[in-house]
C-alpha cells in the first residue's frame, strides 16, 4: 500500500523505500516498495519508481528491487519499473518508460520519451536521444549513440511467432553511432565503432569500424582512425 509522506508535495511511498535525506523530490513522486534510492539522486515531478508495469498490481509476490545508484536523476513523469537498475549520475529522461529489470549503467542517458524495455541492458556513458525504442532483448554496450527516433524491432514473424521461436532484439557495440530515424530489423548487430546514417534501413549485421546509408544499408567506406573510441575505460 502507498501511503502519504510529507516529505515533499503529493509524494507517496510504498513499504521498505529507502530514501536518503538529501534526495531532491519534485511533487507527485510516486516510490513503490523495496525501492532503494541512492544518496543525492534527483526525481522530478510526477516521477514513478518501482511500478509493476508487466504485472498484475493485485500479484501477491513481494516487489523486486528497484535501484537508483548515488546521483541518478529521473525526469518529469518517468517510470522506472520493478526490479530495474539505473547507475550512478544516470539520466532518465522526461516521460521516459524503462521497464522491468532493464539495466542502465552510470552516466548513461535516457532521452525524452524513450522506451527501454523489459531486460534491456544499456552501457556506461551510451545516450539514447528522443523518442527511440529499445526491443527487447536489446543490449547496448558502452559509449554508444543511438539518435532520435531509431526504431528498433524483434519478431520477423510480425506477430506470428511460434512456439519454438523467441525474440531476437538488435545488439549495439562499443562506440558504435546510429543516425536519427534509422530502423533496424530484429537481431541486427551493429559492430563497434559503426555508423548508421540517419534514415538507414538496417537489415543485416554492420561490421565493425564502416559506415552503412541506405535502404537497405550498405557498406559506403570504414570509419576514420580518429572518429573511433579507442580502448575500453
Amino acid at each position: 500500500m502507498l501511503k502519504p509522506s510529507d516529505r515533499a508535495a503529493g509524494l507517496l511511498l510504498g513499504e521498505g523505500v529507502e530514501l536518503p535525506e538529501d534526495v531532491l523530490l519534485g511533487g507527485h513522486v510516486i516510490i513503490h516498495d523495496n525501492a532503494r534510492i541512492g544518496g543525492g539522486c534527483r526525481l522530478q515531478d510526477a516521477a514513478i519508481i518501482g511500478r509493476r508495469l508487466g504485472r498484475d498490481l493485485d500479484d501477491p509476490r513481494p516487489h523486486e528491487p528497484t535501484v537508483l545508484e548515488p546521483g541518478a536523476i529521473v525526469g518529469c513523469a518517468a517510470i522506472v519499473g520493478e526490479g530495474a537498475w539505473i547507475g550512478a549520475r544516470a539520466i532518465i529522461g522526461d516521460r521516459a518508460v524503462v521497464r522491468e529489470f532493464a539495466r542502465v549503467a552510470e552516466e548513461a542517458v535516457i532521452g525524452q520519451a524513450v522506451a527501454v524495455s523489459e531486460g534491456v541492458e544499456v552501457g556506461a556513458r551510451s545516450r539514447i536521444q528522443f523518442g527511440t525504442n529499445l526491443a527487447p532483448p536489446a543490449t547496448v554496450e558502452e559509449d554508444v549513440f543511438i539518435g532520435p527516433g531509431v526504431v528498433t524491432t524483434n519478431d520477423p514473424t510480425l506477430a506470428r511467432l511460434g512456439p519454438d521461436q523467441a525474440m531476437r532484439g538488435p545488439v549495439f557495440r562499443r562506440g558504435c553511432r546510429v543516425g536519427g530515424g534509422a530502423a533496424l530489423l530484429p537481431g541486427v548487430e551493429i559492430g563497434e565503432d559503426a555508423i548508421v546514417a540517419a534514415r538507414a534501413l538496417v537489415t543485416r549485421d554492420v561490421p565493425a569500424g564502416t559506415v552503412v546509408m541506405g535502404a537497405p544499408a550498405r557498406v559506403i567506406r570504414e570509419v576514420a582512425a580518429a572518429e573511433r573510441t579507442g580502448p575500453p575505460r
